[in-house]
């Protein structure tokens, strides 16, 4: 069921991850926008993966599995980037950290009530935390590259203000997700 499209999707998004790096690791404006164009493609799978797999009737445990996988060593990737290359920075740095540290708290407990048998479905607030979370990560994507490129679009600005803005989300869904999970640890 690997080489099912939703799953190569997901497989797609992974492996994109090293190429965002490099390309953010770079100084030149033309690598930051293609970095951008990498992450925004990447991010188009991830909604796609899991649409397609509905609606082929093609969910597979594999995939269940791999794709919050991919997006959380993508948002991380990205992350730390942003960070390294100072375009995220100061008390920005600690809505990056609510965000990737939500990430690995919520994954340990969603694989904790999986042992249990409880799942842990995604609420429609935590949906709109990934919406902002990736216009967030991809305006500052953007950001090292729209000083040249796109001098008159405040990348920075939407980029930092959707940051806060997921982070504030990251720690409401994260909140209502430990309450459900403590009742199983109880």
């Amino acid at each position: 069921m690997l080489s099912s499209l939703p799953n190569l999707l997901t497989l797609s998004r992974i492996l994109a991850v090293p190429l965002l790096v490099a390309l953010m690791w770079g100084t030149g404006h033309w690598q930051w926008f293609t970095a951008f164009v990498v992450f925004s493609i990447a991010g188009l799978t991830d909604y796609l993966d899991g649409y397609l797999a509905r609606a082929q009737g093609t969910v597979s445990k594999i995939g269940v599995f791999l794709d919050p996988i991919a997006d959380k060593i993508m948002v991380a990737a990205t992350i730390v980037m942003l960070i390294h290359s100072g375009l995220v920075h100061g008390l920005a740095v600690i809505a990056a950290l609510i965000i990737l540290l939500r990430e690995i708290i919520v994954s340990g407990l969603r694989e904790y009530l999986a042992s249990l048998q409880v799942s842990l479905p995604v609420s429609r607030l935590a949906k709109w935390k990934t919406a902002f979370q990736m216009i967030a990560l991809g305006a500052l994507v953007l950001a090292g590259s729209a000083p040249v490129l796109l001098p008159w679009l405040p990348a920075l600005e939407i980029g930092i203000a959707s940051l806060w803005i997921a982070a504030a989300l990251t720690l409401v869904t994260g909140y209502d997700y430990l309450r459900v999970g403590l009742k199983h640890m109880a």
